[in-house]
């Protein structure tokens, strides 16, 4: 059995209080001499747990409105003194300086008061100092000293106490999470210099939690886990809420996460069904049950074990159509309970919400020996967006035809280059995606449509190199085309669109998605 070493001693200083009464009790009824600093000092005192404040201490005052309290060698001599060595312990009784077994730290809210406030200075005065040095010093003298870093931990330091204190493997555990506390800590504070000195593009952290393990990766004999970004209040799919279902799988969250950026990336109710990484319908409507019955006739083969997200509540009359179809994973912001109660029926479904989604402002992806960072690719869901496009041929097209072609537009971002997405009715009708080249893309999404190419319109994510992709658009019986121009064979392009009497638009931006 592993060896529990005494706590005699301990020093704290927190800043959130919560259960910080119950924990002095605990350490007073177990003989425990307590130090602590300022507001903690008195809330201890206040509730009659003996206390003796660090100032008494020291015999050195608070000053700079608390910026030093606890910068002072009889706090961190009697942090970092080694307990095992006689030269430690011989030092530190020469001046007078008694060890700590335990230290109770958790910091300033520095990230909660820069996603509040723009005050600079507010912001800088929550950057704490002491109390990173004290996590660090006792983290670093683990062999000697139990740290707690976070109100989380109170409960294991409860169970220490009842069973006489800590082991050595126990406090090695506690000096882990406690400096990966304060490298988050950090990394949130460089990360919001950074920004607010302009050199955010020379230098960047991340901090990764781990949610869980999954069964394994793309493929069996891979391993995987998922991670959510710290730094995140809304953390999509990552931070999602699993109502129902089998576990959530690598592709599942890969899918996932592309059908909720579809979804909204249009502002009306809107339904994306995703299968490996590409859209098999896209839809938007007056409510998400009829946006889902037409993006399901999109592609119904394909739709088979799909993923669908909407970006609105999934109602009763959407999970009645859903219930009939062989769907992996189905999230949106809620459900209602008519609609848990329907698709809960089906033992595997995985029903996500996820609140608060945002499209995130960059895009993260790892190469050899390094990592590729870019701003997200946003399409504006609401707004004129064809206001400032240039229609290069044919007639003006009526308002159901441009609104068709904003749709359009706006969900070929979704689908992997090259991409071509034919439109009817706010719905994808026909798509062709990851071809190498724009021809077979286009002979795709127009073999998909079949008759529904018909009067339908076209998005292609980047321009046609040549006349042949759009001739194929058009022999189908496309009416219309967005594209971002820019080809070196623009008039090639133009004068076949003109010969048909179609109207093309050209975007001046492309929406390449290759991952």
């Amino acid at each position: 059995m592993s060896v529990r070493k005494p706590i005699h001693r301990a020093l704290i200083s927190v800043y959130d209080k919560s259960g910080l009464i119950e924990l002095g009790s605990a350490l007073s009824n177990a003989g425990v001499e307590i130090l602590s600093t300022g507001s903690t000092a008195k809330n201890l005192a206040a509730a009659g747990i003996p206390v003796v404040p660090v100032e008494e201490y020291t015999g050195f005052p608070e000053m700079m409105g608390g910026r030093v309290k606890t910068l002072h060698p009889r706090i961190h001599g009697g942090i970092l003194a080694d307990q095992n060595n006689p030269e430690h312990l011989a030092a530190i009784a020469q001046q007078d300086i008694a060890p700590f077994d335990l230290v109770i730290i958790n910091l300033y809210p520095f990230a909660q008061t820069i996603a509040t406030t723009d005050d600079f200075a507010e912001c800088i005065e929550q950057i704490d100092i002491g109390g990173p040095s004290m996590l660090r010093g006792a983290a670093k003298n683990h062999g000697s000293v139990a740290v707690i870093s976070d109100p989380s931990q109170y409960a294991r330091l409860h169970e220490a106490l009842a069973q006489g204190g800590f082991t050595l493997e126990e406090r090695t555990i506690l000096a882990m999470e406690t400096f990966r506390r304060t490298g988050e800590y950090d990394v949130a504070i460089a990360n919001w210099l950074g920004e607010k000195t302009g050199t955010s593009d020379q230098w960047q952290a991340k901090v990764w939690e781990r949610i869980a393990g999954l069964r394994y990766g793309e493929n069996p004999h891979q391993q995987a886990s998922v991670y959510k970004d710290a730094g995140l209040k809304h953390s999509g799919i990552a931070g999602a809420k699993q109502l129902h279902g089998k576990e959530m799988s690598f592709n599942n969250y890969t899918d996932a996460d592309a059908a909720l950026r579809a979804a909204f990336d249009h502002s009306q109710p809107c339904v994306a069904i995703i299968k490996h990484a590409n859209p098999c319908g896209i839809a938007v409507a007056e409510n998400v049950a009829a946006a889902h019955a037409k993006a399901h006739e999109c592609d119904p083969v394909s739709a088979f074990g799909g993923v669908v997200a909407a970006n609105r509540t999934v109602t009763e009359s959407m999970a009645l159509q859903l219930s009939e179809i062989f769907t992996e994973v189905v999230v949106a912001p809620a459900f209602e309970k008519g609609a848990l109660d329907i698709l809960m029926k089906k033992p595997s479904i995985r029903i996500l919400t996820v609140d608060g989604y945002q499209i995130p402002k960059l895009e993260m992806r790892p190469i050899s020996g390094g990592v590729l960072i870019q701003e997200s690719d946003l399409v504006d869901a609401t707004g004129d967006i064809s206001s400032s496009w240039k229609q290069v041929s044919g007639n003006p097209v009526p308002a159901s035809i441009l609104s068709d072609l904003e749709f359009a537009w706006r969900s070929v971002r979704a689908v992997k280059s090259n991409a071509i997405l034919l439109a009817h009715n706010g719905a994808s009708v026909g798509v062709g995606m990851g071809q190498v080249n724009r021809v077979d893309s286009a002979r795709l999404a127009v073999s998909r449509a079949g008759d529904r190419t018909v009067g339908s319109v076209a998005a292609s994510d980047a321009f046609f190199p040549f006349a042949d992709g759009l001739q194929i658009l058009i022999d189908a019986g496309v009416s219309a085309v967005v594209q971002p121009g820019g080809s070196v064979r623009d008039e090639e392009v133009i004068a076949a669109a003109t010969k048909a009497g179609i109207a093309m638009f050209f975007t001046g931006t492309r929406h390449f998605s290759h991952a």
